[in-house]
Order: C-alpha cells, then sequence, then structure tokens
C-alpha cells in the first residue's frame, strides 16, 4: 500500500467505520436477477433484523455494532436503513441482491453520505456474501465497504458482519 494511500486510509479509518456503520447493509454480486429457490419458505425474500458488527479489516477485531433493518424484494432489489449514522447524514440503501448457490445469496448496495452542512461527500459501496441458516430465519454475512469520494475514487476500505433474524 502507497504511503499516500496509508495516509489516506488512516485518515479516514474513523470515517470508514462511521460511514460503515451509517449503511452496512449488502454488497456482492453483479446486477443479476434475483433467482427463484426454495431455501425455506422465501429464500432471502422478505425484511429482516440485523445487527450489524464495523470490524478491523487486519485483526476482525470489532470495532462497533447498531441495529438494521433489510428488505430483500423478489426481483433482485434490497433496501436497509439502518442506526449506525444520523438520518440526516446518509440516505438508505438501496442495492441488487442474487442467489449464488445452496443457502449462499450476494448483493452490492450503495448510500449517499453528507456533511453536516448538507453536501454530498462520499458514496458508500456495500458488498455481502449472505448465508441463510438451514431453519431460514437467520442469516450471517460477511461485509466489504468501499467508499468513494464525489468524483468515483476509492478513498478507503472497511470490513463487518451481520447477524439477523427474520422479521415475522
Amino acid at each position: 500500500m502507497s504511503s499516500k494511500m496509508s495516509k489516506c486510509f488512516s485518515v479516514s479509518r474513523g470515517t470508514a467505520a462511521l460511514v460503515l456503520a451509517g449503511m452496512l447493509v449488502l454488497g456482492f454480486g453483479s446486477t443479476a436477477m434475483a433467482q427463484s429457490v426454495d431455501n425455506g419458505a422465501n429464500g432471502l425474500e422478505g425484511t429482516w433484523r440485523a445487527q450489524v458488527t464495523v470490524r478491523d479489516c487486519q485483526t476482525w477485531e470489532a470495532l462497533r455494532s447498531f441495529p438494521a433493518m433489510f428488505a430483500f424484494a423478489k426481483g433482485g432489489t434490497v433496501t436497509f436503513t439502518t442506526a449506525g449514522q444520523l438520518p440526516s447524514l446518509a440516505t438508505p440503501g438501496l442495492g441488487v441482491w442474487h442467489h449464488m448457490d445452496g443457502h449462499r445469496y450476494s448483493a452490492v448496495s450503495e448510500v449517499f453520505i453528507f456533511s453536516p452542512a448538507g453536501a454530498w461527500i462520499q458514496t458508500h459501496r456495500l458488498t455481502r456474501v449472505i448465508e441463510i441458516r438451514n431453519d431460514a430465519n437467520e442469516f450471517t454475512d460477511t461485509i466489504a465497504l468501499e467508499i468513494f469520494n464525489p468524483t468515483g475514487n476509492l478513498i478507503a476500505t472497511g470490513c463487518g458482519t451481520t447477524v439477523a433474524n427474520r422479521l415475522e
């Protein structure tokens, strides 16, 4: 990693954790449509109550945790919101998901991040690999976060995990 990139990552590490917290939802995958798969009643489709944990990518140490809600719709779209960031500083997350194999899914979503003054300052892209448990009412995932500045340059990365239960 270059010295400039190291400094950028160090400076924005706290920001990355905050941003990741603010929208950690989904990610990983392509714009493929969801496939009709019978992994339990609805596979990934439905609404999920989740706990997101922001992690140090090198040590996997938990940095902070917060609740989130995910809605995976038939056809392959996902919407989410979290309590990890002030609503005035981030949009809800929007993205796509698809079935990979068995009980595994992938998703990618994005969130726009704003300064307290209201200026758009970053876009967060969350890539997830999701695994539904055998009872089809719980999932876990791993998250890769990429943070881009308004010109589209990658300025930081982050990691996280989620544990979720189907909202019934």
